[in-house]
């Protein structure tokens, strides 16, 4: 999936259009966003065609290595 650059409803702004980014599809209607520099959760409305980004309760947060973890 190439990225997709856009104006999307901000859910920390209310509901405001700010420019965001989709840069992967997860789900049958789940995406990764990139919105400030954090990654997070988004949908998309076919309605009104446009993306709703979750940066308040969606923020993907990396992930650190457990000790279990197998190496590469």
């Amino acid at each position: 999936m190439n990225p997709i650059t856009e104006p999307m409803h901000i859910h920390s702004l209310n509901g405001a259009l700010a420019k965001a980014t989709i840069v992967d599809k997860v789900g049958d209607n789940k995406y990764i966003a990139e919105y400030n520099g954090v990654r997070c959760t988004a949908i998309y409305n076919p309605f009104v065609n446009r993306y709703y980004v979750d940066d308040k309760y969606g923020v993907i947060k990396e992930r650190t290595p457990h000790k279990e973890d197998p190496y590469r």
